[in-house]
C-alpha cells in the first residue's frame, strides 16, 4: 500500500473515532442535568431548574388578571389565553380552535379514532394521555387533594378546584337558554341536554336513555340490586350517595331545602320538586289504566297498586293488608 494511501486510511479511521466520540458525548450532553429528587433527566440545566420548582411548590409566574399563580412560564402563557379568549391552534380537520397546543392534539386523535393507551388491568383504550392517568386512579384509589373545609378528597387537583366552588357558592357557567347557572362545566353540559331532550347514554339491559353518564350509573344498581352506601346510623342501604345523603338528613332533622311560596322545609331536594308542584297545579304523572294525574311520582305509585289488586304493605298487630302505606298508618292508630 501507497504511504498516500496509508495516510488516507488512517485519517478516515481517526475521522471515525472522532466523530464516535462526538456521538457518545452528544448522548451524555443530551441529558445530563439529573434531578436529585426523582432522578429525571434534562438536557439543559433551565430546563432542569424549572422542574425544581415542581417539587418547590414555588409559583413565581403570576397572572397580572387573576393573581393566579404558576410554577412554569409556560403554564401562565397557557392560562392567560382563557381571559383573552385567544384559540391560536387550529385543527385543520373540522376548524375547531383551542387555547392550548396538548388540548389540540388530544381533539385531532377525535378525527383519527386511534387510543394508543391501553389499561393494563382492563383493556380500556384512551385517545391521549391525560384521560389515561385519570383513568388509572380509578385502580390506585390515591387521593391526594383534600378540601380544607369539609375533608373530602379527591384524585385530581382540577376536581379539587371545582368541588370548591360548591363551598364558595360561585356560578360562573350560565345556560345561554334560561340563564340558569352551574358551578361545573360538566353540570352545565348535562343541564343544556334538558333543553334539547337528548339522551346519549342508553342502559344495555333495558334500552332505558339517561341525558348523563352519572344517571345511567345510578340506574344500572337497580338492576343488580347493589345498595352500597349504607348509613351508619341504622344501617339502611341505598343504590345512590345522593339518597344516603338525603336519608341522613332525617336523623339530623335538617331539612335545607325551603318553598319560595310557603317557606315550607323539606330534607331532600326531589321532595321539595314535588311539593313545588302542589302550588303550580301541575300533574305530570298520568295512570295508563284510567288517566288519573298525580303531581308526584310516589302518588303514582301507589294508586297502581289499586289496579293490581295488590297490598304490600301489612299491619304487624293484626296482618290486615293494604295498597298504600299512608291507609296503613291511619290503621295503625286504631290499635293504640
Amino acid at each position: 500500500m501507497h504511504t498516500k494511501d496509508k495516510t488516507h486510511v488512517c485519517e478516515n479511521a481517526l475521522f471515525q473515532q472522532r466523530t464516535s466520540n462526538t456521538h457518545l458525548m452528544t448522548h451524555t450532553i443530551e441529558k445530563s442535568h439529573v434531578c436529585e429528587i426523582c432522578n429525571k433527566t434534562f438536557s439543559k440545566n433551565w430546563s432542569l431548574k424549572v422542574h425544581l420548582l415542581t417539587h418547590m411548590k414555588e409559583k413565581p409566574y403570576a397572572c397580572e388578571i387573576c393573581n393566579k399563580m404558576f410554577s412554569q412560564k409556560g403554564n401562565l402563557k397557557s392560562h392567560v389565553l382563557t381571559h383573552t379568549k385567544e384559540k391560536p391552534h387550529a385543527c385543520e380537520i373540522c376548524n375547531k380552535t383551542f387555547s392550548k397546543k396538548g388540548n389540540l392534539m388530544a381533539h385531532v386523535q377525535t378525527h383519527t379514532k386511534e387510543k394508543p393507551y391501553v389499561c393494563d388491568i382492563c383493556n380500556k383504550a384512551f385517545p391521549n394521555q391525560n384521560r389515561f392517568r385519570k383513568h388509572l386512579l380509578m385502580y390506585t384509589k390515591d387521593k391526594p387533594y383534600v378540601c380544607e373545609i369539609c375533608n373530602k378528597a379527591f384524585s385530581l387537583p382540577g376536581t379539587l378546584r371545582r368541588h370548591l366552588l360548591t363551598h364558595t357558592e360561585e356560578k360562573p357557567y350560565a345556560c345561554g337558554i334560561c340563564n340558569k347557572t352551574c358551578s361545573q362545566k360538566g353540570n352545565l353540559k348535562i343541564h343544556l341536554l334538558m333543553h334539547t331532550k337528548e339522551k346519549p347514554h342508553a342502559c344495555e339491559i333495558c334500552n332505558k336513555m339517561f341525558s348523563a353518564q352519572g344517571n345511567l350509573k345510578a340506574h344500572l344498581l337497580t338492576h343488580t340490586k347493589q345498595k352500597p352506601y349504607a348509613c351508619e346510623v341504622c344501617n339502611k342501604a341505598f343504590s345512590q350517595q345522593a339518597h344516603l345523603n338525603g336519608h341522613l338528613m332525617t336523623h339530623t332533622k335538617q331539612k335545607p331545602y325551603a318553598c319560595e311560596v310557603c317557606n315550607k322545609a323539606f330534607s331532600q331536594k326531589g321532595n321539595l320538586k314535588a311539593h313545588s308542584m302542589t302550588h303550580t297545579k301541575q300533574k305530570p304523572y298520568a295512570c295508563e289504566v284510567c288517566n288519573k294525574a298525580f303531581s308526584q311520582q310516589g302518588h303514582l305509585k301507589s294508586h297502581l297498586l289499586t289496579h293490581t289488586k295488590q297490598k304490600p304493605y301489612a299491619c304487624e298487630v293484626c296482618n290486615k293488608a293494604f295498597s298504600q302505606q299512608s291507609n296503613l298508618k291511619k290503621h295503625l292508630m286504631t290499635h293504640k
